[in-house]
């Protein structure tokens, strides 16, 4: 009965593994790969008919960016089209630090050209990461920020088509760089933008009426992004808009806007933006602003695909001969832990830690993290981190799986009794529990005890798998040997013999040496435990498992193999040890 039960609780527990690989990661990633396939042709389809964004800004009633009231009318700066990138060039502000380098164009004062001069595309291409990309370009990302003006014309306000003038050409962590533009009534517009030597701009907007009337302001900020972009497709991962409103995180994936509309919301302080995997830019308005609309925003257009991620404050009145300023932060840049929860606590940003998608087990993945990082400060190896995590774990759960090997170890030595009650009994099945219950009672056996540890071990398995996959700091991290990425699957194969053969064989068949690993030591451990009441057809399904999950882990990122390789390792030394100690003991006892 007890084997039944292991055996059933194993089997389920591979169809999970099985199931959630299905869901979660080749379905997501077929249909993004379909959705982008459509999109393409939607893009050619509109272009080979004419039917390009059009050179006009939008209508304001349809696509306000900005417009936090429904009177504001035209006052709202429209949208940046691509009409704007074919007016001549204004020049731009170079943008240096020890992360960034790029520019901010002069033309609408927008942040659109930044590259992560620390990252690059991967192994093999060693060009930088590039965030933010000009508006000429089909995939445009761009950060802009300005005023809106109620009852007054779009004129009234800089817009993204107005030329500003700098006082620096150069805007570096020690050289902070202030635009200016002042309108035809004589009101000042500037921002002073700074930068630290990390991933964090501060822009001060500032407004000098001396127009000789009473105006009503509003401070808005926004990321546009142009194009159909490309991501993970893992359900488990969030890519896309996301934000904290009122203590409350939103996210919202690109299809959750194509499939339920756009998102909007208003809110005391927090912070909104654009994710990707590794990388992400984020508004932060100042914490005690109040935003009268925050908004998610999903446009198709013409053929062309624009998702946009904006707010606006509630207005301000700014009296003649008066000035009124406005503060925001703006992040763009690797999702680097450290500088993120530097930044929450400094600034005092409300969760702004859930940038980083630690998943359902945060309270787990989180710690997991920190001590990865702590050893990997004093080894300088991550793969090294992982092995020596793996054993404060094992330390951690022993009494746990002390306990269970235990009760393995009596069950295989009382198989010879269980095959006798089988055999005695083979035609009455209820008595036949019967004795082995109270044989298992006798013996201080649990029959579920083999299945504990494992049962504990599946949080931490996927919260391990967390860090491993959402966690910059992993990314490009060596082990030894043929592992140079530990956030990427090991496809080290025998397939081509090691690469010998010039031959990339598909990634279902490319299984790699640590997988292979793997795949023996559950096999050694399989054989371990004991098999007593298992018909050949258990035995057959029980046979096949260390093969299934060998082809299934191969597909996920080397350091979590080689976590469930070391982790099944230390398994079975530690049972060998406590089953040669309890053979030992029996001996002792028979014989006094």
């Amino acid at each position: 009965m007890g084997d039944n039960k292991n055996l059933f609780i194993a089997l389920g527990l591979a169809l999970l593994v099985m199931i959630g690989y299905d869901k979660l990661y080749l379905q997501p990633k077929m249909e993004a790969a379909q959705r982008e396939l459509e999109a393409q042709d939607a893009l050619k389809k509109a272009d080979a008919t004419g039917d390009a964004l059009s050179t006009a800004s939008p209508a304001p009633a349809d696509d306000l960016a900005i417009a936090p009231h429904d009177d504001l009318g035209t006052a709202a700066a429209a949208p940046a089209t691509k009409a704007v990138a074919a007016l001549p060039d204004a020049g731009s502000v170079k943008i240096e630090t020890p992360e960034l380098k790029g520019s901010l164009s002069l033309r609408g004062a927008r942040f659109d050209d930044l590259v992560l001069v620390k990252h690059s595309v991967s192994l093999e291409d060693d060009r930088p990461v590039r965030l933010l990309t000009p508006l000429a370009d089909e995939r445009s990302y761009f950060v802009r920020f300005g005023w809106a003006a109620r009852g007054k014309d779009a004129g009234y306000v800089p817009g993204d088509q107005t030329v500003w003038t700098a006082d620096n050409a150069t805007l570096t962590p020690d050289t902070p760089v202030t635009l200016s533009w002042t309108n035809e009534a004589g009101v000042r517009f500037t921002q002073k933008i700074e930068v630290d030597k990390e991933f964090m701009f501060k822009v001060t907007q500032s407004v000098t009426n001396s127009s000789g009337e009473a105006l009503d302001l509003a401070p808005y900020g926004l990321i546009n992004r142009d194009g159909q972009v490309k991501t993970e497709g893992l359900y488990i991962l969030h890519e896309g808009p996301l934000g904290v409103f009122n203590g409350t995180l939103e996210e919202k994936s690109y299809s959750d806007l194509e499939d339920d509309g756009n998102f909007e919301t208003s809110s005391k302080g927090g912070w909104l933006g654009i994710t990707d995997k590794y990388w992400m830019t984020v508004l932060i308005p100042d914490q005690n602003a109040e935003l009268s609309r925050a908004r998610f925003v999903r446009q198709a257009t013409g053929g062309m695909l624009r998702h946009r991620v904006d707010y606006v404050e509630s207005w301000q009145a700014v009296a003649a001969g008066s000035s009124r300023e406005d503060v925001t932060h703006f992040y763009a840049g690797a999702k680097i832990v450290s500088a993120i929860d530097d930044y929450e606590t400094r600034l005092d940003i409300p969760l702004f830690d859930r940038a980083i998608d630690w998943g359902w087990f945060y309270w787990l993945t989180r710690p997991i993290f920190k001590g990865l990082h702590y050893l990997f400060e004093l080894t300088g190896n991550f793969g090294i981190a992982i092995l020596v995590m793996t054993v404060l774990i094992k330390l951690a759960l022993f009494p746990l799986a002390n306990k269970s090997y235990v009760s393995m170890s009596h069950m295989k030595m009382v198989q010879p009794k269980i095959k006798a009650l089988q055999e005695r009994h083979k035609d009455d099945k209820a008595r036949l529990q019967q004795e082995m219950m109270e044989l298992y009672k006798k013996e201080k056996i649990n029959p579920l005890a083999g299945c504990l540890p494992v049962l504990v071990q599946i949080p931490i398995f996927f919260s391990l798998y967390k860090v491993l996959y959402v966690t910059i700091e992993m990314r490009h991290q060596p082990f030894f040997g043929w592992v140079q990425d530990l956030s990427a699957p090991d496809h080290f194969t025998p397939v081509n013999l090691f690469g010998l053969i010039p031959w990339d064989p598909p990634a279902m068949i490319a299984i790699g040496v640590w997988p292979i690993l793997m795949g023996l030591t559950m096999w050694l451990q399989q054989k371990m435990n004991p098999q007593t009441g298992m018909d050949p057809t258990q035995a057959k399904v029980m046979m096949f498992l260390p093969i299934i999950f060998t082809f299934m882990l191969a597909q996920f990122a080397a350091g979590l193999v080689i976590y469930w390789t070391w982790n099944s390792l230390l398994s079975v030394a530690q049972q060998w040890v406590i089953m040669r100690r309890e053979e030992a003991r029996v001996a002792r006892s028979s014989k006094a």
